[in-house]
């Protein structure tokens, strides 16, 4: 019997990154010592009262039913206090939160429950991958923003083309951004706000390292700029902020017809998460966020290694504003694949190159400060060895 894929299937965009997963594999199998920089999986394990919540809540024989199809009231509500607390946004937790499988699935959904084939979606270029994903799934067309640093990796909107946001129907901003790891200011919010209403595009703030900025700076939140609520939605997961990557829990909060959709798709994928994973997640949003203080100080810490060490043998790059990733420019002779290469086979450190975000990445790779700040300063010294930089 011969399958068939769907044509939706077919047209997913290539996993760009496996090939990097791949080429990392091949060389720890061969036996070398592999500085792993090129990945985005939180290195730290999630903060012990958050575990210990799980395990009691999983003992509860409510949680070994199915969940309300749209996730516990009490997780909704603390998705609104977490708001409350840290941005002052006030929130309806039935009507302007919605819980998701992690923030992924969100960011697939609502390509899905907005764009029909042939519309299009405004992507950042750089930017994370699987926004292509939920473009491709409904069979719609990317139209990229170029981030560049004249413009501090901001998208110019003015550069767009006026047929292409004839089409439009939405748009993906992610700040603090991966890869660039810049902020965004106030004031581009406000910009983008004016731009939405005018083009009639829903905007899609991924704020998935929300939590995560340094130098005394606090991310913007997208939805505490008045207007926010009217032409969009941010999506957030605890992934990064408590290290819950495996516990697949985050949140859409916003526009209310957005929220409505998102749950109307969702009722007929998921009957909602796990309970006690729920009942976790609540504990990690309304209890002491000393723990959150404590990661981002320590991914802060290992930023000001890294980019010391780097500048000691001649790398100059802007300190990262935010998220956990440094976004590095490469010596000239090389394209990003090229060097992701060189630093592989003869450093063995992995780094990200830059094109797997987009065509603008080109030039630039991505490091992530998910490793102890030691095996940060010896990838750098290694790095040093090849003779690339000029000090």
């Amino acid at each position: 019997m011969r399958i068939q894929p769907s044509s939706m299937v077919e047209r997913l965009p290539v996993q760009f990154f496996s090939t990097l997963v791949a080429k990392t594999n091949k060389a720890i199998a061969a036996g070398h010592d592999i500085i792993n920089l090129g990945q985005g999986n939180p290195d730290l394990p999630t903060p012990q009262h958050i575990v210990e919540e799980l395990q009691q809540q999983a003992a509860n024989p409510l949680h070994h039913k199915y969940p309300p199809f749209q996730g516990r009231r009490e997780l909704k509500e603390a998705v609104a206090y977490w708001y409350k607390q840290e941005f002052d946004v006030d929130l309806d937790p039935e009507e302007e939160v919605a819980i998701l499988f992690g923030s992924k699935t969100g960011l697939v959904e609502i390509c899905q429950v907005l764009m029909n084939p042939g519309d299009v979606a405004l992507v950042p270029d750089p930017g994370y991958p699987d926004y292509w994903s939920g473009v491709a799934v409904v069979d719609g067309r990317m139209v990229m923003m170029p981030l560049r640093a004249e413009n501090d990796f901001l998208p110019d909107y003015g550069q767009l083309a006026a047929s292409d946001l004839e089409r439009a129907k939405l748009m993906f901003l992610n700040y603090p951004n991966n890869p660039t790891a810049v902020n965004a200011p106030v004031s581009f919010y406000e910009e983008t706000i004016q731009f939405a209403r005018k083009h009639e595009i829903v905007v899609c703030h991924d704020f998935a390292y929300g939590a995560i900025s340094f130098d005394g700076k606090k991310p913007v939140s997208f939805m505490q700029v008045p207007g926010a609520k009217e032409v969009g939605v941010e999506f957030y997961t605890l992934s990064k902020t408590y290290n819950m990557a495996g516990w697949r829990v985050g949140a859409m909060v916003g526009n209310r017809e957005l929220v409505r959709l998102i749950n109307l798709i969702q009722d007929h994928y998921f009957v909602s998460l796990f309970g006690a994973v729920q009942m976790a997640a609540v504990r990690a949003m309304t209890d002491s966020q000393a723990s959150v203080r404590d990661l981002v100080a320590i991914y802060e810490s290992r930023r000001n290694v890294l980019f010391d060490s780097l500048h000691e043998i001649g790398w100059k790059a802007k300190p990262s504003q935010g998220s956990f990733f440094a976004w590095l420019p490469i010596p000239s002779g090389y394209d990003s694949v090229q060097f992701s290469d060189l630093l592989l086979e003869k450093a063995h450190v992995v780094v990200a190159p830059g094109v797997g975000f987009g065509p603008t990445g080109e030039g630039y790779v991505r490091v992530a400060l998910l490793s102890e700040e030691a095996r940060l300063r010896e990838a750098v010294q290694r790095i040093a060895k090849l003779n690339l930089f000029k000090k």
